[in-house]
């Protein structure tokens, strides 16, 4: 039997499990526990624990195959909450690592034409993360779902090109596709290959000339004390706007109005400067709204929670004290 460095193991005689982490011999590894201790084995007190999904192509569906010797594969998984699909409530995306690499990862859905990341962080070796957990409307408002991964590992291997997948996922796929068993899921899963071929990178050298030296000597962290030129500015300060919501500026008598006027008046402009300002593609707004009892605040920060591709955070206390939101339009 062969053990390769992150191989999921379980042990022969006795009950646990563990993680390969260097070869001894030939016929000895050592086996890092969960606690973090290291213990040598003999290979033939070690059971491979099956992780892998194998892509058969002649079939529509990835299906497993048991008898099929171990390789390095990474998936998209997602796993209903339950095998029935009329008792299915949420469904479950992970990211499946089943190689002996480990993984810095990002994961992004598609709005319009833009990708917006969801999760990123790492994965060990044979392991899975959860991305997210979700309704079936989901993949019916954001079908196409986006994976980047750098594999590397913490001992010598051969490197690996960078992995970048967008994967296209219906609500309808799920209905009509049949979901398969694996170990590693308690619920039948769908799985996506992402990658399952590994080569090495090829080397790439070449001398610098006058040319790319020049290029480096212009990029901006050369030349940190160079300003930027006059054009850039005024360009992104066009896309950045200052909206006064004091009533004061919005009307030219405020006699007779009551609280409640007053306040759908400050609405109806902050909705639509916030409107006018995303068919911009504007990139920030300041929103000032003084401190008063915090009603048109709370209402603001109402609004924007419930708009889509937009941030807010407390504007810069010292330019506004208290009395101003800062709203960015990813």
């Amino acid at each position: 039997m062969k053990l390769r460095i992150g191989d999921k193991v379980r042990f022969l005689n006795e009950v646990g499990e563990g993680v390969v982490s260097r070869i001894k011999d030939h016929t000895t590894v050592y086996v890092e526990m969960p606690d973090g201790f290291e213990i040598p084995y003999q290979v033939k007190q070690l059971v491979p624990i099956h992780t892998e999904l194998i892509l058969n192509k002649d079939a529509d569906n990835i299906e497993l195959d048991p008898e099929a010797s171990i390789t390095d594969a990474i998936y998209f998984v997602i796993e209903p909450d339950h095998e029935f699909p009329a008792l299915v409530n949420d469904y479950k995306i992970y990211l499946f690592n089943a190689s002996s690499f480990n993984l810095m990862f990002s994961y992004a859905i598609k709005e319009d034409e833009y990708f917006q990341t969801i999760k990123h962080g790492e994965a060990g070796a044979f392991q899975k993360v959860l991305l997210k957990v979700v309704k079936l409307p989901f993949f019916k408002e954001y079908a196409y779902h986006k994976i980047d991964c750098l594999l590397y590992k913490n001992t010598f291997y051969k490197s690996q090109s960078p992995l970048s997948e967008t994967v296209y996922i219906h609500g309808r796929l799920l209905n009509e596709s049949k979901p398969i068993k694996h170990d590693e899921f308690k619920f039948p899963v769908f799985a996506f290959l992402l990658k399952d071929e590994f080569y090495t990178t090829e080397n790439v050298e070449q001398n610098l000339s006058l040319i790319d030296v020049e290029k480096l000597r212009n990029i901006k962290e050369f030349k940190s004390q160079q300003k930027s030129s006059k054009s850039t500015k005024e360009y992104l300060k066009s896309l950045e706007k200052e909206v006064d919501l004091h009533i004061e500026e919005l009307v030219d008598d405020t006699n007779g109005m009551s609280s409640f006027e007053k306040l759908n008046i400050q609405l109806e402009r902050f909705e639509k400067e916030l409107d006018e300002a995303i068919a911009k593609k504007m990139r920030k707004l300041i929103f000032i709204h003084g401190v008063g009892n915090g009603r048109l605040r709370q209402e603001i920060q109402t609004v924007l929670k419930n708009t889509r591709g937009v941030t807010f955070q407390d504007a810069s206390y010292k330019d506004y004290g208290y009395g101003a939101t800062q709203v960015t339009i990813l």
